[in-house]
């Protein structure tokens, strides 16, 4: 890997890594529908423009199906249920059930008869991988519940096919035009819902802060890194 993978590798393990605290601060005074609102709103207004200054939307119109397929997978669903579960789960119990994505990618990937081997030193890998992140985060399983639990098991199937259809059906398409429509079609879905369900006073800061970083960073930087 370059010094260039490895300084992005490093940047997306932190940006990708901070969202569940994140989200946990913003579900105390935004329900999950409107958060996600926020969340795909901002990460669109950035995100589509660039896109179609680069042309790159023309090119999805043949594949629609396909990118309303990981939309869902991707964003729609997995986001909603994601901070749904944070209203009874910790963060560090929710950032270490979704560190087991990977594992959920390897069988979908083995299921679908992927060309890629899964060899003993890469599931290796994966298993050392979930026991640092559950060194780093934690196992506080204080306030969990089965149903948020099986939400964030919703999560990981979503978060793992998502990049199958990418990998596998997507891979010639424009990327950043695959991101900015999954961003705005929840975003335009979700609206309706969202905004009748405003909390009936302003959120505080904190709220607000959490809302901006997971729409400007974790979404829009994060998707473009």
């Amino acid at each position: 890997m370059t010094r260039r993978g490895v300084l992005l590798f490093a940047a997306m393990g932190v940006i990708w890594g901070i969202p569940y605290l994140l989200i946990k601060v913003a579900v105390s005074d935004l329900s999950p529908v409107t958060l996600v609102f926020f969340r795909t709103a901002i990460g669109a207004l950035l995100l589509l423009p660039l896109a179609a200054g680069r042309n790159s939307l023309a090119p999805l119109l043949p594949r629609w199906k396909l990118v309303i397929a990981y939309t869902l997978a991707e964003v729609a669903f997995p986001w909603v249920l994601l901070s749904d579960a944070e209203r009874h789960l910790t963060s560090s119990l929710t950032g270490l059930l979704i560190a087991a994505v990977p594992f959920v990618g390897v069988i979908l990937s083995w299921l679908t008869g992927a060309a890629d081997r899964f060899d003993a030193r890469r599931i290796a890998g994966l298993v050392i991988g979930f026991i640092g992140v559950a060194a780093l985060v934690g196992l506080n399983v204080s306030g969990s519940d089965l149903p948020a639990v099986g939400e964030l098991a919703l999560v990981s199937i979503g978060y793992a096919v998502g990049p199958l259809i990418i990998a596998r059906r997507l891979s010639d398409v424009p990327g950043i035009g695959v991101v900015a429509v999954s961003l705005t079609l929840p975003a335009i879905a979700y609206a309706p819902f969202a905004l009748t369900h405003l909390p009936p006073l302003m959120p505080g800061f904190q709220v607000l802060g959490a809302v901006a970083i997971l729409g400007v960073v974790c979404t829009a930087v994060a998707f473009l890194l």
